[in-house]
């Protein structure tokens, strides 16, 4: 479990460092030989005590295969010499994944890529519980990707039932993934800040197909839309003849106006006016 290191100033050690420098060099300069080198071989171990950490950064300190804290209030410090010192950034980072291709809830392929939004939470596990917690990240996510494909359609033209589908689905589908990913990231100490869909579509090689679908289905809804109108356009056309008594028309009459009518309205050129001179019959 994470605990924190209180370091000692590093001001304080740079004094002490020049005072062992100089106390060297008196020793020499006098003859004492054996005590320089001493303050000479001090001054070098003292010196690796040294380290800087930058703001939004940290150092895991380990003593001899112990865990003794963690540093992350930034500035210039001393530590123990023998300390083993393993710098962790807890900055926001961004990972974008490449799309990668998996199977959706009805086994249709498709491409999705994410884009995660992570940091580090807990330094303790991000440096011991795995082995590198970055990599770490990157397979984590893509197991996350499957494992979300697999919960939804990516739309609802096979599943009619589903109430959610990838294409449509937005906040809740973005939720799951972040919720999986969360989980899936806590052993390793890591923050899930946004995780979101990027990228999405078909496999290359039911693309087309897919394509030619939804532009069969728009072409349907459409053709609905417009049979809808042109009957009501029809049936207020019949009433306002009857009521306003322009012409007595009788049934076989009024079919071949709704005929005539029909294909005006739903024909997809526009129609070509016939001036009947004569009697319609």
């Amino acid at each position: 479990m994470e605990k924190s290191y209180s370091a000692k100033s590093g001001y304080l050690f740079v004094f002490i460092e020049v005072l062992f420098l100089a106390f060297a060099i008196f020793g020499f300069t006098r003859g004492t030989v054996i005590p320089a080198i001493a303050l000479v071989i001090l001054f070098i171990i003292f010196a690796i005590g040294f380290m800087i950490v930058d703001p939004n950064q940290s150092a895991v300190l380990v003593l001899f295969g112990a865990y003794k804290g963690t540093v992350k209030k930034n500035g210039f410090f001393w530590v123990n010499p023998f300390l083993v010192k393993k710098k962790i950034s807890l900055r926001a980072r961004n990972l974008d994944s490449e799309p990668i291709k998996v199977n959706d809830k009805i086994g249709n392929p498709i491409r999705i890529g994410v884009v995660l939004v992570w940091r580090v939470q807990e330094t303790f596990k991000a440096a011991f519980d795995v082995n590198d917690y970055e990599h770490f990240v990157t397979i984590q996510t893509e197991a996350a990707i499957r494992k979300l494909a697999g919960l939804y359609p990516y739309d609802n033209f096979e599943d009619e039932e589903a109430e959610i589908t990838l294409r449509s689905g937005g906040e809740e589908v973005n939720e799951e993934l972040e919720r999986e990913m969360a989980e899936r990231l806590a052993i390793a100490g890591i923050e899930v800040m946004e995780a979101r869909i990027n990228y999405l579509a078909y496999a290359q090689e039911i693309a087309q197909a897919m394509l030619k679908r939804q532009q069969a289905t728009a072409i349907v809804a459409a053709r609905f839309k417009i049979v809808e109108g042109a009957v009501s356009m029809v049936e207020m056309a019949l009433d306002e003849l009857s009521s306003k008594e322009i012409v007595e028309l009788d049934e076989e009459k009024k079919a071949t106006m709704v005929s005539n009518l029909m294909v005006v309205l739903c024909g997809d050129k526009e129609a070509t006016p016939v001036v009947n001179t004569g009697s319609i019959y």
